[in-house]
């Protein structure tokens, strides 16, 4: 699954419509930033750390998820995809990246697909926190961001994605990701508008 890391665009590029989250119904998702994908995820943890700050001024929960197996036959089309290469659970590849510091009030997911949502209590804490927005945020941003994205999306949620704060293989797949989701599911949004959040 791992891959050299994408870069990052601008929301200015595919903007369709504008739109700012609202932290009274917010939460950010921070999807794998795990030591799996660090080679991915290093280059936009700057900008992932900055979300979180400027969420957490704002008063908005993160939540984090992190994609991990409990075994090999443990959603086995996954292995069967990446030719066995899969994150286990208990193992350094599988946890999050050290410097993303979760705090106590922070949420963290276990996850073994693409979508946050799949058998998972993604939405049950969701819905306990009032939450009807979401901000996307971490790797890899055409595969677990996107997918989760847009089932947030049928879910009913209204959708913020990253486009500076999220990175993949490879930047075509992160820019046609950008273009389908600003089309028909998602806000782009990046550090420098989520400021605008706390004035």
């Amino acid at each position: 699954m791992a891959a050299a890391a994408g870069s990052c665009s601008s929301y200015k590029k595919y903007e369709i419509r504008h739109r700012l989250p609202d932290p009274k119904i917010a939460a950010l998702l921070v999807i794998d930033m795990q030591n799996y994908f660090s080679a991915m995820a290093k280059p936009i943890l700057p900008n992932v750390l900055a979300t979180i700050r400027l969420c957490r001024a704002a008063s908005i929960p993160v939540i984090f998820t992190r994609h991990a197996h409990s075994s090999p036959s443990d959603n086995p089309i996954l292995g069967e995809w990446w030719n066995g290469d899969i994150i286990l659970d208990g193992t350094p590849a599988a946890d999050l990246i050290p410097d993303l510091g979760p705090v106590a009030a922070d949420e963290v997911i276990r996850k073994n697909t693409y979508s946050a949502f799949r058998n998972t209590p993604l939405e049950d804490c969701l819905r306990a926190k009032g939450v009807e927005e979401v901000i996307v945020t971490g790797v890899m941003t055409n595969v677990c961001c996107e997918t989760t994205a847009r089932e947030a999306f049928v879910r009913g949620y209204r959708v913020f994605f990253s486009t500076d704060a999220t990175a993949t293989a490879d930047e075509d797949l992160h820019e046609a990701t950008l273009k389908t989701l600003a089309y028909g599911f998602a806000y782009l949004v990046d550090r420098q508008r989520l400021e605008e959040l706390s004035g």
